[in-house]
């Protein structure tokens, strides 16, 4: 069986750490590993604890990583379910420098795509404001889309190129990473709004990912003040990561697909394509969070250990 395991030190994980520090939230966490994916009331009639002061703590958890949580129907309206991300938390007192040395790493702007082919609704902002002319797909050739912090279709693709530094110094890559903050698109927002988001890599597609919905319940932690409260607000920060066994999403083993198959050090650059296809069971659009909005303030983030 896969274990799920989330690595944090202690400089990236204090917000993890800080949420681990509260017992109530150990013994939430404890509760839905031993009992599975529980809904907000019964996790506070078996802790014995307020439902309000419950949900404070499961909002706390949710932005710090530590579950996730999706909208289901009930017998009267809807109910929120939680879920455990992890299986285990390791804590690396790695010095920096090591992480540094061992890792090459560049940060990309949402806006800085190569090429793209997406369908309406789309469109994309900037701290500043809404770039170009909503659910116009020629917006997204608008010189300003530099500044863009967050970009949205239905449909289709964006490419992004990222220099190959590890063949640049001639370094053996043991794994490729990204990371990134992604959600679904639907108009308005709905935590309950499949979207299967494909990322290929060197035009090799490496794996699929269905987004739970598009999240809108509370403001971003870094979406601007001026970004609709009813927009999309942020989505879940994700972790792809190829090594030479395999593809992983979050630590979770999902596919055969290896560094091999990417021919990494055969181009100079380093293709990425972010994609809801045509073809996809829940083409449900997509999110895409960069510096400045959602949860999350990064770029695209692709790294390459060495």
């Amino acid at each position: 069986m896969s274990s799920r395991f989330l690595m944090i030190t202690p400089e990236d994980g204090k917000e993890v750490l800080k949420c681990l520090a509260a017992p109530a939230r150990l013994s939430i966490l404890e509760l839905l590993h031993a009992s599975g994916p529980l809904n907000v009331n019964d996790i506070a009639d078996r802790l014995d604890l307020p439902q309000s002061t419950t949900s404070t703590h499961l909002n706390q958890m949710e932005e710090a990583g530590l579950i996730r949580t999706e909208v289901q129907k009930a017998r009267k309206g809807s109910q929120k379910i939680c879920h455990a991300v992890h299986d285990e938390i390791v804590i690396s007192f790695s010095s920096p420098k090591e992480t540094v040395d061992e890792a090459i790493e560049v940060a990309m702007p949402v806006g800085l795509y190569s090429g793209y082919d997406v369908f309406a609704p789309c469109g994309m902002c900037s701290q500043e404001g809404i770039i170009g002319y909503l659910d116009n797909p020629d917006t997204f050739l608008a010189p300003d889309r530099m500044k863009a912090g967050l970009l949205w279709f239905t449909r289709g693709y964006v490419d992004y190129q990222f220099p190959n530094n590890a063949r640049i110094k001639g370094a053996e890559i043991r794994e490729l990473e990204l990371l990134l903050e992604l959600s679904s698109e639907v108009p308005g927002t709905s935590d309950n709004w499949p979207s299967d988001i494909t990322i290929s890599i060197n035009g090799k597609p490496i794996v699929t990912w269905t987004s739970p919905g598009d999240f809108g319940d509370r403001r971003g932690k870094y979406t601007p003040d001026w970004w609709k409260l009813r927009g999309s607000q942020y989505g879940v920060l994700k972790s792809f990561r190829v090594t030479p066994t395999g593809t992983f999403i979050d630590g979770v083993r999902v596919s055969d697909t290896c560094l091999a198959d990417l021919a990494l050090l055969e181009h100079r650059s380093i293709r990425l394509r972010i994609e809801v296809p045509e073809t996809a069971k829940h083409p449900g659009g997509i999110n895409i969070f960069g510096r400045g909005f959602g949860n999350y303030d990064q770029d695209i983030i692709l790294r390459l250990k060495a």
